[in-house]
């Protein structure tokens, strides 16, 4: 009984959790205003009809749910849910309580649009400081966001999560990966280079044992690993993660877009380049007791 009065009064704590107003562009998207030369390749390929935009496609999103074993009794927190594919998915396992912890208006904007009307929230808010209470969730995952922060809001970003979870929670990552873990400096600030010029945003891919280092230096304990190619661009891994239909819409988009079509090609070339070094990681651990 104790325990249902607990959980009753975090649910609570997450529905009356301080909301950022809206700005107002009810039917933003995430790329709006954004040149198609410059803009991050995330949106790039969102805009062109991807809805898939994990390194490990949405075989290690699925590998990451069932590794933090969402429940209906419990509280979620998602750190940049982008376009939602990945929430759906959380959605479709009930969980007592959902939150979205998205920086982006518009993306944020676009999440709201198909959250149930009771148990679940879309905050604006740093997944370094999102405002919400210690102690006050049972899951916290993230995807393909990490990878995007300097060494120091990695760690921020990790402790934030540490921080919201119960005793016993659990954290999931789904990120860009670099192998082997021996891998010398010089090769990786050239694939950091590389990936950073093609896809306009900053990368930072970390190997499998800096990656456990990084959650274990926050207080984690590691749980679970899986690894992937990181094919997000060959054809194969795109008829798997959208199907025939959209894969055909996408390709369509590309080929009548000149600026997009460069873009895309260059982001394949990169990909290709690194194929033997770059992967996708799945990782969960758990807050102590």
């Amino acid at each position: 009984m104790i325990e249902e009065i607990q959980i009753d009064e975090q649910v609570e704590t997450h529905t009356r959790a301080k909301e950022v107003p809206e700005d107002g562009n009810s039917h933003g998207v995430p790329w709006d205003g954004l040149d198609p030369a410059t803009m991050p390749g995330h949106w790039l390929l969102a805009q062109l009809g991807k809805r898939v935009l994990r390194p490990g496609g949405k075989h290690l999103t699925d590998s990451l749910l069932a590794a933090v074993n969402i429940t209906p009794a419990d509280l979620v927190v998602e750190f940049a849910p982008g376009l939602g594919y990945t929430t759906r998915k959380t959605l479709a396992r009930n969980p007592l309580f959902y939150t979205a912890i998205e920086r982006d208006t518009n993306a944020a904007t676009r999440v709201r649009r198909f959250l149930p009307d009771v148990n679940s929230i879309c905050r604006v808010a740093d997944a370094a400081d999102t405002g919400l209470p210690p102690e006050s969730t049972t899951v916290v995952y993230g995807e393909a966001m990490l990878t995007m922060q300097p060494e120091a809001k990695k760690h921020r970003i990790v402790k934030e999560a540490f921080r919201l979870l119960y005793p016993g929670g659990r954290y999931g990552i789904h990120e860009l990966l670099l192998t082997p873990d021996d891998i010398s400096k010089e090769k990786k600030s050239e694939i950091n280079s590389a990936l950073s010029k093609s896809i306009r945003v900053g990368a930072r891919p970390l190997t499998a044992g800096e990656w456990k280092a990084l959650l274990v230096s926050e207080g984690f304990k590691i749980e679970a690993m899986e690894t992937a190619p990181m094919h997000l661009l060959r054809f194969p891994r795109m008829l798997s993660d959208e199907g025939f239909v959209r894969t055909l819409r996408i390709i369509f988009n590309v080929i009548r877009k000149p600026t997009a079509r460069s873009r895309v090609l260059d982001m394949r070339r990169t990909f290709q380049r690194y194929e033997d070094p770059l992967a996708a990681v799945m990782m969960t651990a758990r807050k102590p007791q």
